[in-house]
Parts: structure tokens; C-alpha cells; sequence
């Protein structure tokens, strides 16, 4: 049994977690919620760009610059594959008691 070690990521796999449940998010939202500081999240978050597993788009709401993110469907995949290997492990370890 192995974990894709993106989501595996105690950091990332909260990001994945939020944006499973919470869909488009803004960059403020997510570090108030997962209280991370800029810095941290924002190398969290290119490391799941680079492998595509979520979407960023920059525009400007009241003239203001606004970055939100989404999970790609990789993404969602990628997340639901790795909550089914948590659950196979529990499993397991239930069989084994």
C-alpha cells in the first residue's frame, strides 16, 4: 500500500481536504482555516499546480487582485484515491483484530 505522497502531505492533504468540501476558494480563506502562514501555503499550493491538481485563476473583484482555487479533477481523483487506500488500511487493521 502505497500514498501519493502530493496528497499525503499533512499540509497539502488539509488543502485538499478544504477544497474538496469548500470547492473555489480564495487565498485568504484558505490560510485563515487552515492557519498556515503566506509563505507556507503559497509553496504548498505551486507544488499542487506544477502536478496539476488544482486550477488558479487571478482577477480582480472591486479592483482588488483575488486568487482562488479549485481542485482539477485529477485533483478530486487524486484526493478520493488516497481517502480509498486510508480505507483499505483501516480495514485491514480491522481484519488483523
Amino acid at each position: 500500500m502505497e500514498f501519493d505522497k502530493l496528497v499525503h502531505q499533512p499540509t497539502r492533504l488539509q488543502i485538499f481536504a478544504y477544497l474538496y468540501q469548500h470547492g473555489d476558494t480564495t487565498f485568504p480563506e484558505l490560510t485563515e482555516q487552515l492557519e498556515v502562514t503566506e509563505g507556507n501555503l503559497s509553496t504548498h499550493l505551486q507544488k499542487m499546480e506544477d502536478a496539476e491538481a488544482i486550477v488558479v485563476e487571478k482577477e480582480f473583484v472591486d479592483r482588488k487582485p483575488q486568487t482562488t482555487y479549485e481542485l482539477t479533477p485529477q485533483g478530486k481523483e487524486k484526493f478520493e484515491e488516497h481517502i480509498g487506500t486510508l480505507e483499505a488500511l483501516i480495514e485491514g487493521l480491522k481484519d488483523e483484530t
